[in-house]
């Protein structure tokens, strides 16, 4: 009877690695690209820009401070919410 080849218990590790590095492609890295560009929106917000909140919330920014943001959702309603909280900032 034959005996059977040891297999070596690094070419164990190899379909870990391998799963690894795809879930970092496409998972890791464009989120931390989403996070990058989101910030720099964040960073990027001015007066009279038209933001959607995280919330569905639509509304134009009339002051930006320094961890929110107050936006005019109608007339004489105004609301504060954190910078965090803005999604998206429309295209005018």
């Amino acid at each position: 009877m034959p005996q059977a080849q040891a297999v070596n218990p690094i070419l164990n590790l190899v379909p870990l690695v391998l799963i690894f590095v795809i879930f970092y492609f496409m998972l890791i890295r464009p989120q931390k690209a989403k996070e990058r560009e989101h910030q720099k929106m964040l960073a990027s917000l001015d007066k009279n820009d038209e933001v959607i909140t995280s919330g569905g919330i639509h509304g134009t920014v009339i002051n930006v401070k320094e961890k929110s943001v107050v936006i005019r959702i109608d007339d004489n309603v105004k609301m504060e919410v954190e910078k965090n909280c803005v999604a998206v900032v429309k295209k005018s």
